[in-house]
């Protein structure tokens, strides 16, 4: 090489970008592999990621019938309690900040259990109109046998 091709800002910048990059990815993996499996979450996370795996369960795009959409909310209400004694139990914080953030989880919790409530209302709705259409198609098909010789 010539001194030139050796000095070139360029090929410094290059040769410095990619160890950069390769002490980002080194320490990155080595976050990631000494990371604990199991995390500690609170009971509160634990309660709202099991509702909002429920509720994104419970959520159909379009229902075969109505016996099955009422085994998957069954399912999901009984996976996931919504009201356990670790809520009721838990002290209330002396501290006004802590008091705050509390009253913004209840809160919180609060909203997600009436969005809930109106997925079960719409659930519940779709399915009284599915029953009635399968009524109506029973009728038309009764009167269609009826007809024919």
């Amino acid at each position: 090489m010539s001194e030139d091709q050796r000095n070139s800002p360029k090929l410094l910048i290059g040769i410095i970008g990619g160890l950069c990059a390769a002490a980002a990815v080194l320490f990155f993996a080595f976050q990631w592999l000494t990371a604990p499996a199991n995390e500690d979450l609170p009971a509160y996370e634990e309660i709202s990621t099991n509702q909002t795996a429920a509720s994104s369960a419970a959520v159909p795009a379009q229902a075969s019938s109505a016996q099955a959409e009422a085994d998957e909310v069954s399912a999901a209400s009984a996976a996931a309690p919504l009201i356990t004694e670790d809520i009721l139990n838990t002290p209330i914080p002396q501290n006004a900040s802590l008091a705050k953030e509390e009253e913004a989880r209840l809160a919180d919790l609060q909203l997600q259990l009436a969005e809930q409530e109106k997925i079960l209302q719409a659930q519940h709705a779709d399915a009284d109109q599915l029953i009635k259409l399968k009524e109506q198609q029973l009728k038309l098909l009764e009167q269609q046998l009826a007809e024919a010789p």
